[in-house]
């Protein structure tokens, strides 16, 4: 299948640019207030135009599949075929040349982007297509242009009740048995523990039920000074991990007392950490039981500091109960099944139905417009992580990276759902 995958997706690129499907409606004002109360943005700035990441809507089929549709149909129907059944969206890149007026008739184009994989992936293994849109106008002029990609994967089993899984709970739990109970104690008090020899004194991480030095099966524990080195790291890009949104620093860590431990690194940007750095730990609350031992440079701030939690304060939250889900879902022509039908989300490995990747994008549109009143934007860049299920909260945070962009995070319950950056018009104020 991959070779037959390899020479498909290579004979769609070598295509180039092909005319898509019309878009079945006009730009009206209809769809555009649906559209607007789904998503709960009450502005009313949409009056003569439509919102800028309202662009794939003009253009979805709807309920109604069409014939000849997607330049990706013919590699997502290969890999459906050969069991990559289920599908998640992970990024969505948008540029706007223009808002588009109600009452403009639109066309598009597509072109096929390519095919990796495969990877393995938290949902599975898996394959990620690619493909790129343009919108025109009546005067064959582009107003709009989109990359899309979605994540073609084989469902896990899952199973009715996971182990130990509860709404809200960090998706990535450690096993703590006899011999690591002390440690997990100890964090939660804020003291970083390391396992030691009741008889000969030494000191051994990871923990372990008998010294390396003299064999004895007494032990004990001594808290750690929490400040040492980065022996050595890897920055991790990729595959996805729930409750984590890469790009993110793993280390290995040179204690004072000589003994080495894993963590991240937080508090700095990866590009920031190199070996032999001084570092202290930090304990980072991941739920209501669970409490991490991370790593931060010496001199940063305490990420517990109010100073630090300061720029959370603001946010847009919003709440996902089932009927947002599927309103959004329906408001943005989105039918896939995963968004409104729960027995057949479960089916491919989710837990429930999740908000899709067209309203998320609408979601940060809302949120930048109602941080930077009356700006115009020129582009939404979104990379997706943690699914955003019904039944969660997504609260959106964002500040400004110079006078033109705005960086913007949402976060759930599991971790971050997404990362845009939104680009304002050079006029923006």
């Amino acid at each position: 299948m991959h070779d037959e995958l390899t020479a498909l997706a290579e004979r769609l690129a070598s295509a180039g640019e092909q005319p898509a499907p019309p878009c079945p409606d006009a730009v009206n004002p209809a769809m555009i207030r649906h559209w607007t109360q789904a998503l709960g943005d009450t502005s009313g700035a949409w009056e003569d135009v439509a919102p800028p990441a309202m662009i794939q809507v003009w253009s979805m089929p709807g309920l109604v599949a069409q014939k000849a549709g997607s330049v990706a149909d013919d590699p997502l129907r290969l890999l459906d075929e050969n069991g990559y059944t289920g599908v998640v969206a992970t990024n969505c890149d948008q540029v706007y040349d223009r808002y588009v007026k109600v009452g403009e008739r639109l066309r598009s184009t597509m072109r096929f982007g390519g095919i990796t994989g495969p990877k393995r992936t938290a949902m599975g293994e898996g394959y990620f297509v690619t493909w790129y849109q343009s919108w025109y106008d009546e005067n064959d002029q582009r107003v709009a242009e989109m990359l899309f990609r979605v994540l073609k994967f084989k469902p896990k089993q899952r199973s009715a009740k996971p182990s130990g899984a509860k709404a809200g709970k960090y998706p990535l739990q450690p096993a703590v048995g006899l011999d690591t109970q002390f440690f997990w104690d100890g964090v939660k008090e804020g003291e970083l523990r390391i396992q030691s020899c009741a008889d000969c004194g030494a000191l051994r991480h990871p923990p372990g039920p008998m010294c390396p030095r003299c064999h004895s099966t007494n032990r004990t524990f001594r808290k750690a000074s929490g400040r040492g080195v980065v022996h050595s790291f890897v920055v991790h890009h990729h595959p996805p991990v729930p409750g984590r949104t890469p790009p993110y620093v793993v280390a290995v860590v040179e204690l004072e007392e000589g003994v080495r431990i894993l963590g991240n690194v937080i508090g700095c940007e990866p590009s920031e950490v190199e070996v032999d750095m001084p570092v202290r730990v930090v304990f980072e609350r991941m739920d209501d039981e669970l409490v991490l031992a991370q790593w931060t440079p010496a001199d940063a701030p305490d990420p517990e500091e109010p100073e630090a939690e300061a720029p959370e304060a603001e946010g847009l939250r919003i709440e996902l109960t089932p009927t947002f889900v599927i309103a959004t879902a329906i408001a943005t022509r989105d039918f896939t099944p995963v968004h409104h039908d729960t027995e057949l989300a479960r089916a491919q490995g989710s837990k429930d139905i999740f908000v899709n990747i067209l309203t998320s994008i609408g979601l940060v549109q809302r949120f930048a417009l109602e941080t930077v009143p009356g700006a115009v934007l020129e582009s939404i860049q979104v990379r997706l992580g943690v699914p955003a299920y019904a039944g969660d909260t997504l609260t959106l945070t964002g500040e400004r990276a110079g006078d033109r962009t705005l960086k913007v995070r949402g976060a759930v319950s599991l971790g971050d759902h997404l990362t845009a950056t939104v680009t304002l018009k050079e006029d923006a104020q």
